[in-house]
């Protein structure tokens, strides 16, 4: 039995079937989720859990090279989205899109984990990468 780091097991089944380059939505409670797309929710009442806190769990052992957020959020809920841009130390690259396009992403995302957060439009795509684990011989 596992005891200790990430213990949902639909979100430790997921995160393994990731590789380089796969995404992955962290979205707010009423994000909407296309079907098809395989779902680990983790919504558990309002603002429980945030997507903060998801993200700094995922980040224990998930590498993410690159983030996509919204327009929208920028507008709605901008400390929030700072809070949620700093948990990756300034190392991974931003990107801005319209929630539309976000909406349309998540129909070819490798799965969405859904979050009970109630912020608008805190909805985030994390862009699987290559972590410092790698060795590469120069």
């Amino acid at each position: 039995m596992i005891e200790k780091g990430l213990l949902n097991r639909d979100l430790a089944s997921l995160l393994s079937r990731m590789g380089h380059r796969d995404e992955l939505i962290v979205c707010d409670a009423g994000f909407p989720i296309p079907d098809g797309v395989p779902v680990v929710d983790l919504s558990l009442s309002e603002n429980v859990p945030l997507v903060d806190t998801i993200i700094v769990e995922l980040l224990k052992s998930f590498s993410v090279e690159k983030i996509v957020v919204t327009k929208e959020q920028t507008d709605a809920c901008p400390a929030k989205l700072k809070g949620i841009v700093s948990l990756f130390g300034g190392k991974v690259e931003v990107e801005t899109i319209a929630h539309g396009d976000m909406k349309a992403r998540s129909r070819v995302v490798k799965g969405i984990v859904r979050s009970g957060d109630f912020s608008a439009y805190t909805n985030i795509l994390l862009v699987s990468g290559a972590g410092d684990r790698w060795i590469v011989e120069k």
